[in-house]
């Protein structure tokens, strides 16, 4: 028997490989299916299933992809209901797979159609279970996003039936994998660690200790911040079906001319740059959107982008494909192609360039007792802004910026300096509000991390947000 783990760190997604004797099954599949291919190639193996814990909502699943190319079917958990044709597994149903077993336990509450496969081994002991986001490292999943016509309070009630029926009886040595690790907006507080133990999530788990109903569903459901707005979009897709990705992948990469790209731009689509921070800011296409593939790409673009705008692609010179897998993991169908040859294209033909400001974080020390027109403009999280931010400094969170009315009140004679945590939210924040033609900006390099050190800042904590 071989279980193989397939994280993917900028979803914070795990994926899984479970063979035994030549027969393979694949639990909550990217879009991009390759690895799992090469895997059985690699191996001498045949995918023979391919299950889902539940409806997705912060990824495109590769479930129709894959099953085109293995014939292999794709199975759901009770309650499932798509536009397209699955096994509906019934709870305790059991799948052979070579000498292993694989069990279907039914564990609404995260999602109604939320399923565990439980592993058991060549003796049919259980083994492994494979927990979705039913139950995560340090967490469980959170009820708020899939409820449909119940409350989270009401799914939180049934997920605490759920985790004492069918999680707290499994053997303390059953090796948990859960769908997500730290990061994931799944949950609101996933432990560091990629997998556990049932035994260390009953010790550990703020939601698996001894406590009554209410006491759970207050715990599950107390913190949850707003969940990111392309969750909801990501969910249907993998309820009613998409494109394949290699039709997606011939449209993206369809490499454009400087003239095509600015034809599409003036007709109003959206130009995405994903070269790193610190190119971007020395020069960009004026009017284009900056999201890094360095950061956690796919859910800034999700939550950031509408998906009904057809989006062209300014990359690094050979990173054209990696972009586009990228923004299909997440939905992003419509990608028109790349400016051929990237920015360096834009520049030799000499069209008109924009550029932004790059600050120390003593820089802003400098300016700050002397410009009253200055306008500190923080773009964390509020829980991170009310941690620690800089006296009088106006909070934007990132997320909330796709909303023009939140940054369309800056006046003219205002000198902003936009920072987040550490300089890669920020850079995005900056090309949205240039965007919006407010240019009397700066970006600070290092953000927060820098700003804090500086000791002639002056900083202060929102403790009523904080408690």
């Amino acid at each position: 028997m071989l279980i193989k783990q397939l994280y993917t760190g900028c979803l914070s997604e795990a994926a899984y490989y479970i063979e035994s004797e030549g027969e393979v099954a694949i639990i909550d599949p990217l879009r991009d299916t390759d690895e799992y291919i090469k895997l059985t190639k690699e191996n001498n193996a045949v995918i023979k299933y391919i299950f889902e814990t539940h409806f997705h909502a912060d990824f495109v699943s590769g479930h129709l992809d894959l099953s085109k190319q293995t014939g292999a079917p794709i199975i759901f958990g009770p309650g499932a209901v798509t536009n397209f044709t699955i096994h509906n597994a019934k709870d305790g149903e059991i799948f052979k797979l070579g000498k292993v077993t694989i069990e279907v336990l039914h564990t609404p509450g995260h999602t109604i159609e939320s399923t565990c496969y439980l592993l058991r081994d060549e003796n049919d002991t259980p083994h492994a279970i494979f927990t979705g986001d039913t139950l995560f490292v340090g967490d469980v999943g959170r009820p708020d996003l899939s409820s449909g016509n119940m409350t989270s309070e009401e799914l939180a009630g049934i997920m605490y039936d759920t985790i004492h029926n069918k999680i707290l009886p499994l053997a303390d040595d059953v090796i948990v994998y859960p769908a997500h690790g730290a990061g994931s907006s799944c949950g609101k507080n996933l432990g560091p660690n990629t997998h556990s133990t049932i035994g260390d999530e009953k010790k550990n788990n703020y939601a698996l200790q001894p406590q009554t109903k209410a006491e759970f569903i207050k715990a599950v459901t107390t913190g949850l911040g707003e969940a990111p707005k392309y969750f909801q979009v990501n969910a249907q897709i993998n309820k009613q079906g998409y494109e394949s990705l290699d039709t997606v992948k011939e449209e993206g990469l369809t490499p454009l001319t400087v003239e095509d790209v600015k034809q599409w731009a003036a007709a109003d689509m959206l130009v995405l740059d994903t070269r790193p921070a610190t190119q971007f800011t020395e020069g960009f296409i004026p009017g284009s959107i900056f999201i890094g593939l360095e950061g956690r790409f796919a859910e800034w673009a999700g939550a950031l982008l509408p998906f009904d705008k057809p989006v062209i692609l300014v990359t690094e010179p050979g990173k054209e494909e990696e972009t586009v897998v990228r923004l299909a993991r997440v939905g992003f169908d419509k990608m028109k192609g790349y400016l051929n040859g990237g920015f360096t294209a834009w520049q030799t033909a000499g069209e008109k360039v924009d550029m932004i400001v790059n600050i120390e974080a003593d820089e802003l020390a400098m300016d700050l007792p002397h410009d009253p027109n200055l306008t500190v403009v923080d773009v964390r999280r509020q829980t991170e802004y009310a941690d620690g931010h800089v006296k009088d400094a106006q909070n934007i969170p990132l997320d909330e910026m796709t909303d023009v009315a939140n940054i369309a009140g800056f006046e003219d004679n205002q000198n902003l300096y936009v920072h987040c945590a550490g300089g890669y939210r920020s850079v995005i924040a900056a090309s949205l509000m240039k965007r919006q033609g407010i240019h009397n900006l700066r970006n600070i390099l290092g953000g927060w991390g820098k700003i804090k050190e500086e000791k002639k800042i002056k900083t202060e904590k929102d403790t009523s947000v904080l408690n």
